[in-house]
């Protein structure tokens, strides 16, 4: 039996598909070398350790999200699909994601999660609810011994001493903090009693926020019903509570000047609407003025009598048709009435009974007589006629 010969192209698409179903996404390490920015926008490089080195391809679309620009001796850590360029035949990693190397699993994780959460559609502003804009209680979520519990209750009483600020205290990091901030969020909605919660610690590292990149704290604020405000870190510090949250402030104590307005602007604001008020009330006197003006030219106005004497005769005629109506109404139900009882009466045991028809019955039940059969001798009987009823004993039975 003679042998296969494979063509090139069909040996290298035979190997191109055996390797990409073989290899499902891959993380992989190097340095890149012989980097290159094509002019469209395509990225090309190699990822090189020091035994071997694999052809790379970014893709511009992917690409021109890079928050870095690659250079040659550059580390980086990269995930991707291994592919076969058949032109060539070389095997080659299509790049998905690029980051550098000294990032870590952290970041990853970070990186994952968020577009998980995004692609369910956990960051959408339609979901983003409005942030009171006088609240009177205010939850807050975090450390009770941290400097940002600290800053926002003075920062509050020092805007509006009369909000109420009720703390439900956690731990902000550690294994255990992720499920205490979520849950701490849930008691807050089965509470129900305050306005806006907000949600967060001071700056750290990025293990030491990690807390609030956990999917459960996530989710606790996507399904909460109150606003929640996320407050976590530094300005520059962006996790992924920060994403689903109705609302991110910068720092715990731009949260805190974010949820209220301080006592003085307020009366400035309530100044401001009364003099508004009365501006849109005046031009309001000032048209029905001119409407009133109107009118009194009109020809209502100036032959008045003649419109009252019109509209009386109107409600005259109204009256008549109406009692007229009613008088008909009444006239054929009358009718229907008289009918009716005409029937009754032909219809009546009263007037069988007129005509010299009677009623038999039993004593002491009562109950009528339609077959002789069903008395006995000496039975006591009633028999009803028109004018009153007559008693008497069975003395004699005939059936036929």
């Amino acid at each position: 039996m003679q042998e296969k010969i494979y063509s090139v192209t069909e040996i290298t698409r035979e190997i191109k598909g055996i390797l990409e179903e073989s290899f499902p996404a891959v993380w992989v390490e190097g340095e890149i070398s012989n980097y290159l920015l094509h002019s469209s926008g395509h990225r090309y490089f190699s990822l090189k350790d020091e035994n071997a080195q694999i052809r790379c391809t970014l893709w511009r679309f992917r690409g021109d999200e890079l928050q870095f620009e690659p250079a040659d001796g550059m580390k980086v850590m990269t995930w991707g699909s291994i592919t076969v360029y058949e032109k060539n035949g070389q095997y080659q990693l299509d790049v998905v994601e690029l980051i550098p190397a000294g990032v870590g699993k952290l970041e990853i994780a970070f990186r994952r999660l968020k577009e998980k959460l995004f692609k369910e559609g956990l960051f959408d502003e339609e979901h983003k609810k409005p942030i009171p804009q006088f609240p009177e209680a205010i939850g807050v979520v975090t450390s009770p011994t941290g400097a940002a519990v600290k800053d926002i209750i003075r920062i509050i009483q020092s805007r509006f001493p009369s909000v109420k600020i009720i703390v439900n205290p956690v731990r902000v990091q550690g294994e255990e903090a992720a499920e205490e901030i979520a849950q701490a969020i849930r008691e807050f909605n089965e509470y129900k009693k305050i306005d806006v919660m907000i949600v967060g610690r001071g700056g750290g590292s990025l293990e030491d926020l990690w807390a609030f990149n956990e999917e459960v704290v996530a989710r606790a604020i996507y399904d909460s019903e109150i606003p929640v405000i996320s407050a976590v870190g530094h300005q520059i510090d962006f996790v992924i509570s920060d994403f689903v949250a109705d609302l991110r402030a910068p720092t715990p104590s731009a949260a805190a000047q974010m949820v209220v307005q301080k006592s003085d602007e307020r009366l400035e604001h309530i100044k401001s609407d009364i003099r508004r008020l009365s501006f849109y009330f005046l031009s309001l006197l000032e048209h029905l003025k001119q409407g009133l003006k109107t009118k009194k030219e009109s020809y209502g106005f100036r032959r008045p009598f003649d419109l009252i004497t019109q509209r009386a005769q109107k409600v005259d005629e109204r009256g008549q048709q109406f009692a007229d109506g009613i008088k008909n109404y009444f006239e054929i139900k009358a009718k229907a009435i008289s009918l009716l009882k005409e029937k009754l009466d032909v219809l009546s045991p009263a007037s069988i009974l007129k005509r010299g028809y009677s009623i038999t019955r039993r004593l002491p039940e009562l109950r009528v007589i339609k077959d002789a059969g069903i008395l006995r001798e000496e039975d006591r009987v009633e028999v009803k006629v028109y004018r009153g009823r007559i008693e008497s004993r069975v003395e004699l039975i005939d059936l036929n």
